[in-house]
């Protein structure tokens, strides 16, 4: 399933606190769209996708906002 989490406005470290607590949440295989203002997190979640064994699935910069796919691995 595909979910969405809306960390817009909140800055460093909350977007990557907030994946972690909803992939926790979440099924093997499950996709979570994380969608954010913070720009560094479009290295600080690849980056703790990587380190947790999570699939980055892809990101997209757009009007301000950065997406990123996450597919729960483990």
């Amino acid at each position: 399933m595909r979910f969405k989490l809306d960390a817009r406005r909140m800055m460093c470290p909350m977007p990557v606190i907030k994946t972690q607590n909803r992939i926790k949440e979440l099924a093997v295989g499950d996709i979570l769209e994380v969608v954010c203002t913070d720009t560094g997190a479009l290295s600080d979640i690849p980056v703790w996708a990587r380190i947790h064994g999570h699939e980055i699935v892809e990101t997209e910069k757009k009007e301000g906002e950065v997406i990123i796919a996450v597919r729960v691995k483990s």
